[in-house]
């Protein structure tokens, strides 16, 4: 099955937390990034908690290992499941990502290619795939790979074998969710669910991707 992963870009939390309840019975994740939560402050994440999802801290971490360390600490004591890394940062910074996660029993994952346009400027040349290959060897639990691009989807796929892929850029970026069910383990969806008249229903038209 691939899973449906919501990212809950929105500002205002009563719209953020209708949205969520909405769409909590056809998807297997929350995704939530800098928007919401410099909105709403790091602990409106328990509201969203008592929906029973795991919740996914996309703060594409990437500083020095300390500073990761401290906000990967930051991430789970504050309920999140699971902590988005970039891999840019290399081998100790990624590592302090993963370990602190996995310390503290959650997941993390590693950014190996971004899903817009101007990605390809610097994620190129081989930079993705070494990236995906660090992330298997410190260990993570998986990485982003782009929905808008499944060939590239396909080569990293190769590289980090059975471990998870989750894939954004669905709908509004232009990424084709029966194209890219196959090759990951979840898709992250976005524009397409909340910014729909009803996005219950929307996230709900994407339920045959579970299957």
């Amino acid at each position: 099955m691939t899973g449906i992963i919501l990212a809950l870009d929105v500002t205002a939390p009563d719209r953020a937390l209708r949205i969520a309840q909405e769409c909590a019975p056809h998807i297997d994740g929350i995704k939530i990034g800098y928007p919401l939560v410099l909105s709403a402050g790091l602990p409106f994440v328990s509201c969203l908690g008592d929906l029973g999802l795991p919740l996914i801290a996309d703060f594409k971490v990437a500083d020095i290992p300390n500073t990761n360390r401290l906000i990967a600490e930051q991430v789970f004591s504050a309920g999140f499941n699971a902590l988005i890394c970039q891999g840019f940062t290399g081998e100790d910074a990624v590592t302090a990502c993963v370990e602190t996660s996995h310390a503290m029993g959650g997941t993390c994952m590693v950014v190996s290619e971004m899903s817009h346009p101007g990605a390809v400027a610097f994620f190129g040349q081989g930079v993705a795939e070494r990236i995906a290959a660090l992330a298997v060897s410190c260990g993570a639990d998986g990485i982003i790979a782009p929905a808008t691009r499944p060939d590239r989807v396909r080569v990293l796929r190769g590289i980090v074998g059975s471990r998870l892929i989750w894939s954004p850029g669905v709908g509004a970026q232009g990424g084709d969710a029966r194209a890219i069910a196959h090759l990951v383990d979840a898709i992250i969806v976005g524009r397409q669910i909340y910014e729909a008249e009803d996005p219950g229903f929307e996230a709900r038209s994407l339920d045959r991707i579970r299957r």
